[in-house]
């Protein structure tokens, strides 16, 4: 795994900290301690694969579709950051 720079240079984890750990837990099956890890994580696959899909297929709506993934991923990084932050 790589290290963490902003932990080590600040002290304290950035936004993606346990997104590696979560996508090996996830290719090892644990469904649950991959999104307890880092629960932006069926976001992100949810966004990046409709991007893949959409790259070969385009759809109608595609550019706002992405979007709104695109904002809801953003909105779930933010909120479970804030959520381990405070109850850390």
């Amino acid at each position: 795994m790589l290290p963490c720079v902003n932990k080590k240079l600040f002290g304290f984890e950035c936004m993606g900290c346990g997104l590696q750990r979560s996508a090996l837990l996830l290719l090892q099956g644990d469904l649950s301690g991959a999104f307890l890890m880092y629960p932006a994580i069926y976001t992100l696959i949810a966004l990046f694969g409709f991007i893949l899909i959409n790259s070969f297929k385009n759809f109608k709506n595609g550019s706002k579709i992405i979007a709104i993934l695109a904002i809801t991923n953003v909105a779930v990084i933010i909120l479970s950051y804030l959520l381990k932050l405070y109850f850390k």
